[in-house]
């Protein structure tokens, strides 16, 4: 798996989860929504993305790794 690919499920998954909180326990997790979508907002415009790097670290390869080590 790609770092953009977990990055995308990460944001997915907690979209789901503070909406089932949000109907569950609190309309206040909806600020937890906000915040994921505004993270994936500004990171679509700049480029940064604090969990990729975090990712990363950790060695995790990006597209562009896969597809530059790839053999073709």
């Amino acid at each position: 798996m790609t770092i953009e690919r977990i990055v995308v499920s990460v944001a997915g998954s907690f979209i789901l989860l503070s909406l089932l909180l949000a109907y569950l326990h609190s309309p206040y997790w909806l600020g937890f929504t906000a915040f994921v979508g505004f993270n994936l907002f500004q990171s679509g415009i700049t480029g940064f993305c604090p969990l990729a790097l975090i990712l990363a670290k950790f060695g995790m390869q990006s597209e562009a790794d896969k597809a530059r080590l790839s053999p073709n």
